[in-house]
């Protein structure tokens, strides 16, 4: 299961509240809103973290498959350089 800290289950629950009150029927109590918060985290929270991986894996593999461009710096430039500068 995947864990959040307490602060943010907190927050989550008064939101599940809130939707449930401005949405719903019936609203939620907080023993229910907190067991309902634990089924997601359960129950779908693996498929957006494994998502959120893939997501991460794909940017990185990105920057990296892409090292020269990112990095590379061209040797022997010094000369180059300065006679561009005089040409100023």
């Amino acid at each position: 299961m995947i864990a959040i800290k307490k602060e943010e289950k907190a927050e989550a629950v008064a939101s599940l509240q809130r939707y449930f009150e401005m949405e719903m029927p019936e609203p939620l109590g907080t023993l229910p809103a907190t067991l309902l918060l634990d089924y997601f985290l359960e129950e779908i929270g693996p498929v957006i973290y494994n998502q959120a991986i893939a997501d991460a894996q794909s940017r990185v593999m990105q920057r990296v498959g892409d090292l020269n461009g990112e990095l590379f710096e061209d040797a022997f430039t010094y000369w180059a350089k300065k006679e561009k500068k005089r040409r100023r």
